[in-house]
């Protein structure tokens, strides 16, 4: 008997179709798209105030907002970078870049939410690519698609099981004697399923990455159309780069940048890929603002005179882009000699500088300053407030992007994100509890300051998150789910192994037309309804809505982290068609043979 198609069905159908198209065709911001369409669900009365509403207090959405502030507290202290040196370093091509690449990002995805954890790991791999010479292009992608393998493993990794674990538990909590079987998800509920298609996913990535996706490159070694300082940095004691050859400190190919000499106790060292880095070794550089930039907030390297007592509390110093006017008093004096002099120089530290355009023949301390001389500045806070004198500068302009980390707190935040992951995964505390624990003691041991942790929160996908399950609500409550189910029992012939293959198919086209987290609210009720009609476990169909809904790989627009990297990369959609089309079919076929044998219908 076919299920009758009530007018709020039709109408919910409507507006999803009407939701997608504007999604597709406008450049209208998602997060609008879709308060909007709860707005005009709740007016058409398809579902309840709310329940329209009940994602923005939902356990799940919620700790993806407070996982946000974590991985920025991982960032902040340098506690990514430095795992991340650790365990690929700077690789000398793509296959070795790859092989200790990505499977440290699918792990880590597992571990921290992969939205968070791919925004902190963009200019980590930008910087690779910037010193190995790589191109971008095979590398962002991979990050993207790694990610959400790697994310699909555990509960905490992606907002797709976060969203999908949140139903499950409301559904529960309902107590329908007639349900299907189902129980809660754990932080490994989906593990022995996503492992193999993680493993093999990445497999394939390694394979055909450097077939399927262009070469393309924005290293442009023709520095002649910029402006281009001499910058000298001091190697650190106890710093990571103590032992580093040059090459593998990646050095020697840097992107706009040129190494001109390595000082050690007041000699110059001939230049080799094979000279080590010893502490106190001073690197005299010839390099644009970006790569200038990027050295002065590598951990290890210092501006090499620096006079600063206090390096504790350089995280909290900026970079600033200066040209001197001619009635700045420092005019006419050695770099050296601007601590005696009464100038808006004074508690600010030169980190490079450029005349014309073009780099200083000579050292930084021995150059004299001259009127239109343009010079990078390291400054504290409070020289934006305390300085009066607008004369001494003609130009200011801060540079933005890049911060000093605070690696006396590397460890610190290392094991606060330990112990969160810890005590979710032994089940001490829920996840939402565990998250905000350490959010706190981020913020009160000093990893992370509360401006840093309010502006790491990535608000447009927050409200989404929180939209995609209200959208949920009007999905049941106007029937619409059932006649999905019962269109897909038909299709399949009453086979739960067909249905489950159907119920994949239409998580990879809904993921790929819309979002992951809003095909995953789309898709759950539909699936609980076939497993109701079919009279088996609905588990078998959570672990494919899950995987299905995570497995984004055709359409930029269908997850976070493929949109994150598409500027990035320099993509097109085409690349992503090309190249995630076999890697869904791999994994695809692999979730669904593997969810009922590890969780039986």
């Amino acid at each position: 008997m076919a299920t009758i198609i009530t007018l709020n069905a039709w109408l919910t159908l409507i507006l999803l179709i009407g939701l997608f198209a504007l999604l597709v065709r406008t450049k209208i911001p998602p997060w609008a798209l879709f308060a909007s369409a709860i707005t005009v669900a709740m007016t058409l009365g398809l579902a309840g105030p709310g329940d329209l509403l009940k994602g923005f207090s939902n356990a799940s959405v919620i700790a993806v907002a407070v996982l946000f502030i974590v991985a920025e507290g991982m960032y902040a202290t340098g506690a990514i970078s430095l795992i991340v040196d650790t365990a690929i370093g700077i690789p000398r091509n793509l296959r070795m870049a790859q092989v200790k690449f990505l499977p440290t990002i699918a792990v880590g995805s597992a571990f921290l939410n992969n939205t968070p954890l791919v925004a902190m790991m963009i200019p980590v791999i930008r910087d690779i690519c910037r010193t190995s010479g790589l191109a971008a292009s095979r590398l962002f992608i991979p990050l993207s698609y790694a990610s959400i393998l790697g994310g699909a493993v555990t509960l905490i990794g992606t907002s797709t099981n976060l969203i999908i674990a949140g139903l499950v538990t409301e559904y529960i909590a309902i107590g329908d004697p007639n349900a299907p079987p189902m129980t809660e998800i754990g932080m490994f509920t989906p593990s022995l399923v996503a492992i193999p298609c993680a493993v093999a996913g990445i497999l394939f990535i390694m394979g055909f990455s450097g077939l399927l996706i262009r070469a393309r490159s924005d290293n442009n070694p023709d520095l002649s159309w910029k402006r281009i300082y001499t910058a000298d940095f001091l190697v650190e004691e106890r710093s990571p780069l103590i032992g580093k050859t040059l090459t593998e400190a990646g050095f020697l190919h840097q992107k706009d940048s040129s190494l001109k000499n390595v000082i050690r106790e007041g000699q110059d060292i001939p230049l080799s890929p094979d000279l080590a880095l010893q502490t106190g070794d001073i690197l005299l550089f010839w390099t644009d603002l970006d790569t200038l930039s990027h050295l002065w907030s590598r951990i290890g390297l210092r501006p090499a005179y620096l006079s600063t007592k206090n390096d504790k509390e350089r995280h909290q110093n900026r970079l600033l882009e200066v040209v001197v006017a001619p009635a700045n008093p420092a005019v006419g004096y050695k770099i050296s000699f601007l601590r005696w002099l009464n100038s808006s120089f004074f508690a600010t530290e030169v980190v490079g500088m450029s005349r014309g355009g073009q780099p200083m023949e000579t050292s930084l301390p021995e150059t004299v300053i001259r009127a239109g001389d343009s010079i990078i500045l390291e400054v504290e806070e409070s020289f934006f407030f305390e300085r009066r004198d607008e004369t001494q500068f003609i130009v200011e302009k801060e540079l933005s992007g890049y911060h000093i980390k605070r690696t006396d707190k590397v460890i610190t935040a290392i094991v606060i994100t330990a112990l969160m992951v810890a005590s979710v995964a032994l089940q001490v505390l829920p996840l939402i509890n565990a998250a905000l624990l350490a959010a706190v003691a981020m913020l009160l041991t000093g990893c992370l300051s509360i401006h840093k942790a309010a502006k790491s929160i990535d608000f447009p996908t927050i409200i989404i998150l929180a939209c995609t399950i209200g959208l949920e609500s009007a999905i049941t409550a106007s029937g619409l789910s059932q006649v999905v189910a019962d269109f897909i029992t038909r299709l399949g012939g009453g086979s739960p192994m067909t249905g489950l293959a159907a119920i994949f198919l239409g998580c990879v086209i809904m993921t790929n037309i819309i979002t992951n987290a809003a095909a995953a609210a789309f898709m759950f009720p539909i699936g609980y309804s076939l497993a109701l009609e079919l009279d088996v476990s609905f588990m078998p169909y959570i672990i494919v809505i899950m995987l299905g809904c995570s497995y984004a790989f055709i359409n930029p627009a269908g997850y976070q982290t493929n949109m994150m990297v598409y500027e990035p990369g320099g993509y097109t959609v085409n690349d992503y068609i090309l190249f995630g089309t076999p890697l869904t079919i791999i994994v695809g076929i692999l979730a669904v043979l593997l969810a009922p044998v590890v969780y039986p219908f």
